[in-house]
């Protein structure tokens, strides 16, 4: 018998892959500090548009941070991350070009209105 035939094939085993502790206490403590971010808008009584843009950014953010690092989606390949953030992102743009046709609209009603 040649060493060949004698050999059995090694199976992979997978390995658990661990993440350190301290990098969740960091993702933490950057919530905290996003969420205190927050309710400094609150705080300051911004208003308007700059209100409603501070808090949006900051709500992505924690929910971006949750997502990739919580729901271990930092480490999956991209066509997943891609299957999960272009729907959102495509409605988030058809959104936006509704509402800016819908202010179009309006200052278009409102001119003719004015000027029979």
């Amino acid at each position: 018998m040649s060493k060949q035939a004698s050999k059995t094939p090694s199976v992979a085993v997978p390995t658990k892959q661990q993440h350190p502790i301290s990098m969740y206490l960091k993702i933490w403590l950057l919530l905290f500090v996003l969420s205190a971010c927050s309710y400094m808008v609150d705080y300051f009584q911004f208003q308007g548009l700059l209100r409603w843009t501070l808090i949006l950014a900051f709500m992505f953010l924690k929910a971006g941070l949750i997502i990739m690092v919580f729901m271990h989606l930092a480490w999956e390949r991209m066509a997943v991350k891609l299957l999960l953030f272009l729907p959102p992102i495509a409605i988030l743009v058809f959104i936006v070009l509704m509402a800016s046709e819908a202010s179009y609209v309006l200052i278009n009603r409102i001119i003719s209105f004015l000027n029979p």
